[in-house]
């Protein structure tokens, strides 16, 4: 259960900071492919998205895992769903770092 804390108290915190700096643009001018692109270049900010993939992968996945765990019993069960919800979370993970590391690749 400190997993969930640690990962849901880092992941509002960093989200602070991600809404903070998108509050210093206009929304529209935010939301244009020049400066989309500009953000997932500038490495520290993308560094900060993906801090925030990976925490609330984390976080999502280990609530899923606890809330299917609590419906059924069974130590091939449990390990089915712990498995799955790991896989589940890498790819979710790469699947998110893949928009990064393309951009910064020149890919986009």
């Amino acid at each position: 259960m400190k997993i969930h804390y640690g990962t849901a108290l880092a992941a509002v915190a960093l989200v602070a900071v991600h809404i903070l700096m998108r509050l210093t643009m206009g929304f529209a001018e935010s939301l244009e492919y020049e400066t989309v692109l500009a953000n997932y270049k500038f490495i520290p900010y993308a560094l900060m998205l993906e801090l925030i993939l990976i925490l609330l992968s984390i976080h999502g996945f280990n609530g899923l895992r606890v809330i299917l765990l609590e419906l059924k019993q069974g130590r091939s069960y449990e390990k089915a769903v712990s498995y799955g919800c790991f896989v589940a979370m890498i790819g979710l993970i790469a699947y998110g770092s893949r928009t990064i590391i393309m951009t910064n690749m020149g890919m986009a």
